[in-house]
């Protein structure tokens, strides 16, 4: 197998908010899910401490 050629991706270019399958929307996906899971399982130690 021949190895593939990868292009340098600026930072900004990366962080850049692109729709579609790209991968900038890949790695806004990956950031927003993590934002999701954090907050509900903050939700979740809050409620139950407090319930406590």
């Amino acid at each position: 197998m021949e190895p593939v050629e990868q292009e340098q991706v600026s930072g900004r270019e990366l962080n850049a908010w692109r729709r579609g399958f790209t991968p900038q929307a890949e790695i806004w996906n990956g950031r927003l899910a993590m934002l999701g899971l954090s907050v509900g399982l903050s939700v979740l130690l809050i409620a139950r401490l407090a319930h406590s």
